[in-house]
């Protein structure tokens, strides 16, 4: 702005006055230069200002003078201003790593090797500048395997965000203890009534969410699922890709009806190169736009020779060109990957049982 003020001025004729745009110029460094930056620009700018009018042949006292002044209040208000924005920028920032802080201890991103499972994730909060939603995750080792939660929560904000926190405390206290996947639900369930209770004013309280389970034996090639009104997860093996056939889910945690189903476990044959995607609805209910549903059987399959930490990338990349314009809902994605064993496996039989917890 300076350089381009003070050569309009030398290259034109006495009329045509451009070094009126030089105010401009601190102004407009105060958006983006700190306070000593912006009074560096200034002082360049008063500067100019005298060269132009020396050469223009002008009168140096009243007219220099007044300009000078005029220059000066300027800079002095910018570097102000400046100071301002460095300051609310600072505090921003400030704000911005606690609410990351806090937000990362509610959900962190799971281990890329669990055991003898790999996991890679997906994960995308609908809310702007959010990075947790009202989807939620959990992979956890344990005593003879390894643990894993994959859930949603009905509605979106605070409050969703809330009942998920509520919900992963109480799957990573359960998780070590549980005798079985039954028994980590009825802890959820218990989890969300026991909030109601002691908080009924909360919105949170009044939230059901949906919730899948899993549960891999170190040393059984198969893979355990209860669902709580979950979307199927998908397996994928040797290039064939289906939906996990869940006979009996149950209903969704802390659903308001007076209901009482017993928990029915899936025991699903899963040996070494399997995988198999746990989702949430912000996947499977993504629509193009004529309405058609995002194909995910058929995405993995064109996708069942690449690695899996290529699938998490690759599915959120199709997701935003498939996905019509418009908001969004959160979008989870979990790969559950049968890397090995440390011992030798024991046969799954048939491939698929049912025990009923």
């Amino acid at each position: 702005m300076i350089v381009t003020a003070v050569l309009a001025d030398l290259l034109t004729s006495r009329q045509a006055r451009f070094d009126r745009f030089l105010v401009a110029a601190p102004a407009l460094a105060s958006a983006t230069w700190s306070a000593r930056g912006t009074a560096a620009i200034g002082a360049l700018t008063m500067v100019a200002n005298a060269v132009l009018a020396v050469a223009r042949g002008g009168d140096l006292y009243p007219s220099l003078l007044g300009n000078e002044v005029v220059l000066a209040l300027v800079v002095l208000a910018a570097a102000v201003a400046s100071r301002a924005r460095q300051r609310r920028e600072t505090e921003v920032h400030r704000i911005k790593a606690v609410a990351e802080a806090a937000q990362w201890a509610v959900l962190r991103p799971p281990p890329p090797r669990l055991g003898t499972v790999e996991l890679r994730l997906l994960y995308a909060a609908s809310a702007a500048y959010a990075q947790v939603g009202g989807d939620f995750y959990e992979a956890l080792k344990v005593r003879g395997g390894v643990r894993i939660v994959l859930g949603d929560v009905q509605g979106k904000g605070l409050p969703a965000v809330e009942a998920a926190a509520l919900l992963l405390g109480s799957f990573r206290e359960a998780a070590y203890t549980a005798p079985d996947l039954p028994s980590i639900a009825r802890n959820l369930e218990a989890c969300l009534a026991r909030y109601a209770e002691r908080a009924p004013e909360s919105e949170a309280a009044d939230r059901f969410a949906t919730v899948l389970l899993a549960e891999i034996p170190d040393d059984r090639p198969v893979i355990r699922l209860l669902s709580c009104g979950h979307p199927a997860p998908v397996l994928q093996r040797d290039g064939a890709v289906e939906a996990v056939e869940l006979s009996a889910p149950s209903v969704p945690v802390h659903l308001p009806l007076p209901v009482d189903v017993p928990f029915t476990v899936e025991e699903v044959a899963f040996g070494p190169g399997d995988r198999l995607l746990m989702f949430t609805d912000g996947v499977s209910e993504t629509r193009d736009a004529h309405g058609a549903f995002y194909p995910l059987e058929r995405r993995l399959r064109d996708w069942a020779r690449e690695p899996s930490d290529r699938l998490p990338g690759l599915l959120a990349e199709d997701l935003d060109r498939f996905g019509a314009p418009g908001p969004h809902d959160d979008t989870t994605a979990l790969l559950v990957a049968r890397a090995g064993c440390d011992g030798a496996l024991v046969p799954a039989g048939a491939g698929r049982a049912k025990k009923a917890g």
